[in-house]
């Protein structure tokens, strides 16, 4: 991991979201901008912080370690990439505006430090990729972060 995914996550990622048009259309997929954030905010950020916890791998065992290594690696997540664990229509909204959607991904965020900084030797199951510890849930969220960013046509400076 590099400290420049976790500074990522730390500074750049919410100055990025406040800047994206609420209106702005996907490249692709069905997911509006909030949409987006809230599934990032309640699945990924959740899982990782170890306040969502799942006790299955859905991934077979004989495919893990390829899973894994994809995860590892700076290839990034295709487009429509599809997730298994959400329905074919996105989830309705939870919050009355993308500020506030914003918002909870920024608490999300504070617990996922704070999690990792009172216990460093955290492990978290993630459905897709296993057992993770704190860079491998930084390097699985800032890909996860990255994918949805150009999903609405940002492209942040480094990857």
């Amino acid at each position: 991991m590099t400290i420049e995914k976790e500074n990522f996550l730390r500074t750049r990622l919410v100055t990025l979201l406040q800047r994206l048009d609420p209106s702005t259309p996907p490249k692709w997929g069905k997911m509006s901008v909030q949409q987006m954030i809230e599934h990032f905010t309640n699945d990924a950020l959740r899982n990782a912080n170890g306040r969502l916890k799942t006790d299955r791998i859905i991934t077979p065992p004989e495919h893990l370690e390829r899973m894994r290594e994809f995860m590892l690696s700076e290839k990034p997540f295709k487009e429509n990439t599809r997730n298994v664990l959400m329905g074919e229509e996105p989830a309705p909204t939870e919050y009355k505006t993308v500020q506030a959607a914003i918002g909870a991904l920024q608490q999300e965020l504070i617990w996922f430090f704070e999690a990792y900084e009172q216990k460093p030797d955290l492990v978290v199951r993630n459905p897709f990729f296993g057992n993770l510890n704190f860079e491998q849930n930084v390097q699985l969220l800032y890909k996860h972060a990255i994918h949805h960013l150009r999903q609405f046509g940002v492209e942040p400076l480094y990857t």
